[in-house]
């Protein structure tokens, strides 16, 4: 990617380094309140992945959110409220004002008004644009089709020269929900200096560094193909991401090598992975043909582990708890996951 970094390390960050969002200037945000940290976006914030979903998001209703205890804004060790307003299948309309919502809950924005009225909100997290036409998972789809019909073409050949174009796109329907984000928050009477808000991108599922026969223990990529995704596609929306922030005056978490080394297929002991591998057929996966429980059963697949949420909550919490405006979540060759901040911008920036 072009970056040189430098270790921030969770102990490091003081409180003297603080944003200190419960100085406020609003007399609603100043009101005696329960503080809270807010979740919005998608399955990878909602917690898809790693289990034990919480009772009305099971399908109830209709209602697949699939949000877990075990996502990562219950691990940011930030004080007060963690609530989850993001759901599994989202897209970046799901969370603004006009989208009528997603698996029977209203627009994740107008949600937030709601809570922001409820609690002292400190910290607004959006993690949005995977679902998006033409982004991260549509492309990962065409990949698996790709492997698995010898007449396609692999996937990096036909969609690696539209990449930018895609990723802007992306990036312009994040750009939208994070606008409304700050609209809901000025509705519910808070000022841009009442919260931080952080947009993050997020980790890539698998690696070119697969083991074994990839596809017979649940990864269905070719090689070149998964190291080009992990190499060039999730960094691009990164890259998008992070040029968002900066126009909306967010902070940004890069968690591009979060669970590097750690990624699906990439360990003899799946429980030493921190994303989920494929959970039902390929074919059926690829190419549809599955009833509404194996639907949901394959949104799992290529998901963050609790294990996952658990080091990027703590990152994010060092982040919110920093005074950096960008850093990266990254998990070393030692095993540890640090928050390390960028010293020099990618070349392409």
């Amino acid at each position: 990617m072009g970056w040189r970094w430098r270790a921030l390390g969770f102990g490091l960050l003081t409180p003297a380094l603080c944003l200190l969002p419960g100085l406020t200037t609003t007399a609603a945000a100043a009101v005696d309140r329960p503080p809270a940290v807010v979740v919005l976006g998608d399955s990878a914030a909602a917690g898809d992945g790693a289990g034990d979903y919480e009772p009305g998001t099971r399908g109830e209703n209709g209602n697949w959110c699939h949000r877990s205890p075990h996502a990562y804004v219950h691990h940011t060790g930030l004080s007060g409220e963690a609530v989850n307003l993001a759901c599994s299948g989202a897209d970046t309309a799901d969370v603004a004002f006009p989208a009528p919502g997603h698996y029977t809950e209203p627009s994740q924005a107008r949600q937030l008004v709601d809570v922001a009225r409820r609690y002292r909100v400190q910290t607004v997290v959006l993690q949005v644009g995977a679902n998006d036409e033409g982004s991260l998972t549509p492309i990962g789809l065409a990949c698996v089709r790709a492997f698995l019909d010898p007449a396609e073409p692999a996937c990096r050949t036909t969609i690696g020269p539209h990449v930018g174009e895609r990723m802007r796109a992306a990036g312009a329907g994040v750009e939208r929900a994070t606008r409304d984000i700050r609209t809901a928050m000025t509705e519910a009477g808070y000022g841009p200096a009442d919260y931080t808000l952080v947009l993050t991108s997020y980790a890539p599922p698998i690696t070119g560094r697969m083991i074994s026969v990839p596809v017979a223990i649940g990864c269905p990529f070719s090689r070149p193909d998964a190291a080009w995704g992990h190499d060039v596609l999730f960094p691009a929306f990164s890259d998008a991401v992070r040029a968002v922030a900066q126009r909306v005056g967010a902070r940004f978490l890069d968690l591009d090598l979060a669970t590097d080394g750690h990624e699906a297929c990439t360990s003899e002991d799946p429980a030493n992975e921190w994303h989920r591998r494929l959970t039902v057929d390929p074919h059926a996966f690829a190419f549809g043909g599955r009833d509404a429980f194996g639907y949901h059963l394959a949104q799992e697949s290529f998901h963050p582990t609790a294990a996952a949420h658990e080091r990027i909550g703590r990152c994010l919490g060092a982040l919110v708890r920093s005074a950096v405006p960008a850093a990266a979540c990254v998990t070393g060759a030692d095993g540890v996951t640090r928050l390390v901040r960028s010293a020099v911008p990618p070349a392409a920036a």
